[in-house]
Formats: structure tokens, sequence, C-alpha cells
């Protein structure tokens, strides 16, 4: 069994199931009574649809190079997420430093005044793998 980190922690994965048919482990089940965009009167979708051109609008204003920042925060909380497991998920954390070497490294000079603190981050994370990696203790093959 796996598992999904989102913004709202962590959620085991049974990736024999089907997944479509599984409720969200950590909330409560869809309610089947919960109208479906296409459900909604024409008043109700006018207003869903001016809410989300109000969200991209406000994402739209926002610069690149913070989103991207965002992105690389979020990469860099994956990682320790899975380092901080008891035993330590190395392959899972590897990939997640991996993606956000590739992201922070390869954006280097355009990700504004966050760069700094990004580079220190994944410094941080792969001095932390290298100390976990010679720990007996640090299961590898997860």
């Amino acid at each position: 069994m796996g598992s999904l980190w989102t913004p709202g922690g962590e959620h085991p994965v049974d990736r024999e199931r089907d997944e479509a048919a599984a409720p969200a482990p950590d909330g409560p089940p869809l309610d089947p009574s919960s109208p479906a965009p296409s459900d909604l009167d024409p008043q109700e979708q006018a207003e869903l649809a001016a809410q989300v051109a109000a969200v991209q609008e406000e994402l739209a204003r926002t610069p690149a190079a913070v989103v991207v920042a965002n992105h690389a925060i979020g990469l860099f909380q994956l990682a320790a997420l899975h380092l901080n497991r008891q035993p330590a998920s190395l392959d899972e954390g590897r990939l997640a430093i991996d993606a956000m070497g590739a992201l922070v490294e390869g954006m280097a000079g355009r990700l504004g005044e966050e760069e700094a603190a990004l580079l220190d981050g994944l410094a941080q994370l792969r001095l932390a793998f290298v100390a976990l990696q010679g720990q007996p203790s640090g299961d590898a093959g997860t």
C-alpha cells in the first residue's frame, strides 16, 4: 500500500482496490445528492463560472516565479515527508528531491527572491538523504 501527499495531509492508497469506488480516506464520502455542474441552474452555473474566472485572474496576476517557487516548496515538503517516515522512504524521497533539483536548478536565475532559500532547502534535503542512506535503518526499497 502506498500513500498520496496532498496539502491536506498524507492519504493511504491501495493500488489494488478500485479507486473510483473508494471514498477519500480522511474525508467524508462524496455525497451523491451534491449537484454536479451540469445539474446547476443557469444562475448557479454563471456564479460558478464567475468564481472560476476570478481565481484564474488572480493566478494570472501572480508572477510565474512565485507560482513555480510554490511548487518547489511542495516538492520540498513531499521529500521531507518521505524522509521523516519510520523507516524513511528513500526511493520516494529521492524522487521528490530530484524533481525539486530539476525545477530549482533548471530555473536558476529566474525564481526571484525565493531562489536562494529554495537552493538552501534543496541542499539540506540532499544532506539529510545522504545521512539517512548511510543508516542501517533506512529503507532503500520504499
